[in-house]
């Protein structure tokens, strides 16, 4: 679901500190209570003794302040409207499952594969909030563990499909201490009363040298043959993409040690990794390139923020990276005063820069912009003198809540483009859909274009009436945009104070009451054309609770789908999709 709007929680870590695991007690070996190592020196014990002192004492810090929080913080379900049913987590299934029920026909130029997305599942029932003397906090939308959803497409030598499905939490070092314990630990620090996010930040970082637990529930990629689950609050998690395994945390050998962004790029013609890490302290922002077989980083550089913008993508060509500093922010400092740890304010700057590759903070080109909150980029390229960015643009963001003040709908998000001019400095901006009200976002083009021109992207388009009751969007239909043609029927009505046509969108909608998340493109298998392929997508019946993957041919966009795939279970609404070309031979 969501606008990975995902994700967006940023590891608000005050100082690194290592993970710790043991089969008896989660305090054995605490990595807490820095102040107690001065006793090694003072005291005239052995060795042994002084280890057993230090020890007891942490342990007996760590069991008061466990104390102290089953004392005075509640943890309380939230409780699920009707109309949200479908984010409610499910359970793992423990292996692969065969999958019987099609409607229509997989195609026969279908690549073999896995499509698989990410998104939240909480434990333990649900998001929790917590009641404290400090005031109420509560996890947002977006928070909650991840949890893998794979559906497997296996070809036999007869032409004939296999198709398998699993799922599967992914397993970081937060949910393995959570679930080894069997209740919640880490206390909600995004939204809520100041003083209860203060207090829970504090506590969080005294009891587990974290401040938030790692949710990686956003978005799933693949470099060098090797596939990772994400979320920007904390490094990537390898998976075994066959058995949804979690392998281990991807630090590129020791080299990055901030997080990561749920959406990183593979630079055009380099096949290098470029990605960016946000954090609420200096450095606010570093921009990493790692090499194309996933074994180094190349190049790590601190763009020198003077704010901590939660940057949730970020954009390259051929030969920039272009990094979208807008007005959403992580604030310490106003948590201090009593405000908001996030927080959108559309009284501040906006700006994009772009930098060359391998660039500096110095090197950086940057476009004052009107204020706007792009959680996603389309694509983004060179285009003469021109940078040219395409997202989809809010005038609110969806985290932790929208304004309620604003007029009906601005919390959503339109197609929107701008053009940066790198010799005059001058910013082009527009609504590529004019006055055709298209609210959509999650959107997706064919990879091989990542980088450069395309003229095909494709997003999830809001349901109004279904998103109107709740502060989180639900998407009844898929969009295709024609970014080099026009909207005839608006060209011949347009105003003459409207400059630019909009472009030309065709709409995939689903029936009533049915939503989709996840949606991916396809590529055909020997496609010569940039929109040869197929968008695949988890959709789900509210009113039969029925969950079904589409395939729908992106050559026949408005047409009928290709095939209905029921699922065994219920899948939740989630985040970001993707489809990896994968072989089954040694499987």
């Amino acid at each position: 679901m969501a606008t990975s709007n995902k994700t967006f929680l940023v590891n608000c870590s005050i100082q690194k500190r290592p993970s710790y695991a043991s089969d008896n007690s989660h305090h054995d070996n605490l990595p807490l209570f820095p102040a107690f190592k001065p006793l090694k020196k003072v005291l005239h014990e052995g060795p042994l003794q002084i280890e057993y002192v230090h020890k007891t004492m942490t342990n007996t810090a760590a069991r008061l302040l466990d104390a102290f929080v089953d004392s005075f913080f509640e943890f309380i379900d939230q409780p699920l409207l009707p109309s949200q049913s479908n984010f409610a987590p499910v359970e793992e299934l423990g292996e692969a499952i065969l999958v019987t029920t099609i409607q229509g026909r997989i195609p026969d130029d279908f690549p073999e594969g896995v499509y698989i997305r990410n998104g939240p599942n909480p434990l333990f029932g649900g998001l929790k909030s917590t009641n404290s003397i400090f005031g109420r906090c509560s996890h947002t939308w977006v928070e909650g563990e991840g949890m893998l959803h794979a559906l497997y497409f296996k070809r036999s030598s007869h032409g004939s499909w296999t198709i398998l499905y699993n799922n599967k939490h992914v397993e970081t070092d937060t949910y393995k201490l959570e679930k080894q314990q069997s209740k919640p630990l880490f206390l909600p620090v995004i939204q809520g009363d100041s003083p209860a996010i203060l207090s829970s930040y504090l506590l969080n970082w005294l009891r587990f040298g974290k401040v938030n637990k790692y949710i990686s529930n956003t978005n799933v990629f693949e470099h060098s043959g090797k596939f990772y689950s994400v979320a920007e609050n904390h490094i990537p998690q390898e998976i075994d993409i066959f058995t949804l395994k979690t392998l281990k945390n991807w630090d590129v050998n020791g080299a990055w040690d901030r997080p990561f962004t749920s959406h990183p790029k593979k630079a055009p013609g380099t096949g290098e990794l470029v990605t960016l890490g946000v954090s609420p302290t200096k450095p606010f922002a570093v921009v990493g390139i790692i090499s194309a077989d996933g074994k180094k980083l190349v190049h790590k550089v601190d763009l020198k923020l003077k704010r901590c913008s939660l940057c949730h993508e970020l954009g390259v060509t051929q030969r920039y990276n272009v990094i979208m500093d807008f007005p959403l922010t992580i604030d310490l400092n106003r948590l201090l005063r009593g405000g908001p740890l996030i927080k959108y304010n559309k009284e501040e700057y906006a700006r994009i820069a772009v930098m060359p590759r391998y660039g500096d903070a110095n090197s950086i080109k940057w476009f004052e912009v009107e204020p706007n909150c792009t959680f996603h980029i389309i694509n983004s390229f060179e285009d003469g003198h021109e940078v040219v960015v395409r997202g989809c643009r809010s005038l609110d963001s969806l985290v932790p809540a929208p304004d309620p003040s604003l007029m009906e709908f601005e919390w959503l998000s339109r197609c929107y483009e701008w053009r940066l001019n790198m010799q005059t400095g001058e910013v082009n901006e527009r609504d590529l859909c004019g006055a055709n009200v298209y609210y959509m976002d999650f959107p997706m083009i064919n990879e091989n274009f990542i980088g450069i021109r395309n003229r095909y992207a494709y997003t999830q388009v809001v349901d109004l009436i279904a998103s109107s009751t709740q502060d989180v969007p639900k998407y009844g239909g898929l969009a295709k945009l024609y970014f080099e043609e026009s909207c005839a029927e608006f060209s011949m009505q347009r105003e003459k104070e409207q400059p630019e046509e909009a472009i030309r969108v065709e709409c995939h909608m689903f029936e009533k009451n049915t939503f989709c998340s996840g949606a991916s493109f396809v590529t055909r298998d020997g496609g010569l054309e940039e929109d040869d392929g197929w968008i695949i997508a988890f959709v789900h019946n509210e009113d039969t609770n029925i969950s079904e993957v589409h395939i729908i041919d992106t050559n026949k966009f408005s047409g009928d789908t290709v095939a209905k795939i029921t699922m065994p279970r219920r899948v939740p609404y989630g985040f970001h999709g993707a489809f990896m070309q994968i072989s089954f031979q040694a499987h």
